[in-house]
């Protein structure tokens, strides 16, 4: 499924002009190699011979094998494509015995990343308090196993055995623990400050507001206290100094919008209004669509392939599907919202019981994912997906990575969110319907019949090719020659920042 590049050619042979000075030094010295003359000059000869045929051919001598990886494409209309990737520097031959050429460039082409080593109050210690993260359940669960949460026990029943160990009860709120273990693991990771293109702030925002957004008496002081705490430490470390912070970046697992607090009586913390925090580039599950330091970042799904071989295994299981559906929902109303669209959408499904699947979600039956939702997507075509609690929801990725075509009613839910994940062309990959169109009465299932198989055909390829740049692996050192979600953000990041340095940035 995913196309393996070309290897890199093999190192040139030994120029001709290389072995003419080697043999016009040997003919030169030929007359006193010989055991006529002295032997204490004899042995004096030989060794500067050596020297010098060392010497001569040093610029000859291979470089250590290995295989390189060429710098991910990261423009909207990259596909991404499996490379051959070497280890680490010092490494011998990999095990395609590939000599590497020093013209293709590094395997970091951006430059190194810093992680900073933040007190415990900022990270680990959040994770340990992970009963008293919200008032409603306990979140370790959900924390544990590097972010990836309790394996998805059961569901060996509706995928391949063979990649059922990569399926996860994952969290969508757990992204900055994901990232941290990730960082730590990087292959562009430097010890060394001085060395670095970029700085990771490793702070657990989402988490560390978690508490405060939904406890009632809460005060705008403790919503914002650990995002004030944090700043404060960065923002006296010499290197956040000297940039004002351009070239630091940060994860939130949670929308942009809990942490855009203009009033003390609103919604959320006011980090990112914070002034220290305002150069900084945040990784986020939902942007500001206008705010140039906002990234949006695939929500995690609960599919953590651990080698190459799941992910292909994985992209043809759900090309081959048969899919009986021609769309789904899963979701739940929103009976405090006027007109509330997800109503339309299950009213529609529910008069198209032969075209239309419907995953009820109502309650906390469908958090983190279930077997019935993934099975839902498997089985459709395409699948209905409207804003969330905000423009986005974790739905869209759940979907995609079944291989199922998304239908969007709001650019923001996917279009001006996640441009360096999913195709730049929308219509390659997903259906756009007005809303407005839907609420004065345009059937769904008419405009999704009107769609020939050779295009859902080719939407679906789509949609499967883009399958690794939507997921976030179960290894700590990524996919052997796969760019996943990670690679990605990270190095896109990278990317921004080498090309805007000295350039945009708030005065």
């Amino acid at each position: 499924m995913l196309p393996v590049s070309d290897p890199p050619p093999f190192s040139k042979p030994k120029s001709v002009e290389i072995l003419d000075r080697k043999h016009s030094v040997f003919t030169s010295l030929k007359p006193y190699l010989s055991f006529h003359h002295n032997r204490r000059a004899w042995f004096f000869l030989s060794v500067l011979l050596l020297q010098l045929l060392l010497l001569l051919s040093a610029p000859s001598l291979p470089f250590s094998l290995s295989a390189v990886t060429a710098p991910s494409p990261h423009s909207s209309a990259a596909l991404p494509n499996i490379t051959y990737s070497s280890g680490n520097a010092g490494e011998q031959a990999s095990a395609e015995g590939i000599l590497s050429n020093p013209k293709i460039e590094e395997k970091c082409p951006y430059g190194k990343v810093y992680v900073y080593d933040l007190p415990p109050l900022f990270n680990t210690e959040i994770v340990k308090n992970c009963d008293n993260l919200n008032p409603w359940s306990s979140r370790c669960d959900a924390l544990s196993n590097s972010g990836f949460g309790k394996a998805a026990t059961g569901i060996s029943r509706i995928v391949p055995e063979k990649v059922s160990g990569a399926w996860f009860w994952t969290d969508q709120f757990s992204l900055e623990v994901i990232y941290h273990n990730r960082m730590l693991n990087y292959r562009c990771r430097t010890l060394e400050p001085e060395s670095a293109a970029a700085f990771y702030i490793p702070f657990y925002t989402g988490l560390a507001v978690e508490r405060f957004l939904f406890t009632s008496n809460s005060t705008t002081e403790e919503r914002d206290r650990h995002c004030n705490l944090m700043l404060n430490w960065v923002s006296d470390q010499p290197f956040f100094k000297k940039s004002s912070g351009w070239d630091h970046f940060i994860t939130v697992g949670r929308i942009s919008w809990d942490f855009r607090r203009s009033k003390d009586g609103d919604w959320g913390s006011s980090c990112i209004y914070m002034p220290k925090m305002r150069n900084i580039t945040r990784l986020l599950i939902e942007k500001n669509p206008w705010d140039y330091f906002d990234v949006g970042v695939p929500y995690p799904t609960g599919f953590h392939p651990a080698s190459v071989a799941d992910v292909k295994l994985w992209q043809d299981f759900v090309s081959s599907r048969e899919r009986h559906t021609l769309f789904c929902f899963a979701g739940a109303t929103r009976g405090f919202i006027k007109n509330d669209f997800r109503g339309i959408l299950l009213s529609q499904c529910y008069s198209e019981p032969g075209s239309c699947r419907v995953v009820d979600c109502g309650g906390s039956k469908c958090a983190n994912g279930s077997s019935a939702i993934l099975e839902t997507f498997l089985h459709s075509d395409f699948c209905l997906q409207p804003r969330g609690d905000s423009f986005t929801r974790r739905s869209i990725f759940d979907c995609m990575v079944a291989g199922s075509i998304p239908v969007f009613f709001w650019h923001r839910t996917a279009y001006l969110q996640y441009q360096w994940f999913l195709p730049g062309e929308p219509e390659s990959y997903s259906v756009f319907i007005d809303r407005h169109e839907v609420q004065n009465g345009t059937s769904i299932k008419s405009v999704l019949d009107k769609i020939s198989k050779e295009k859902v055909k080719s939407m679906r390829e789509k949609v499967i090719e883009y399958i690794p740049k939507m997921i976030y692996a179960n290894s700590d050192k990524g996919l052997e020659g796969i760019d996943d979600a990670f690679d990605v953000a990270v190095e896109g990041v990278l990317r921004r920042i080498k090309e805007q340095e000295g350039g945009y940035k708030w005065k």
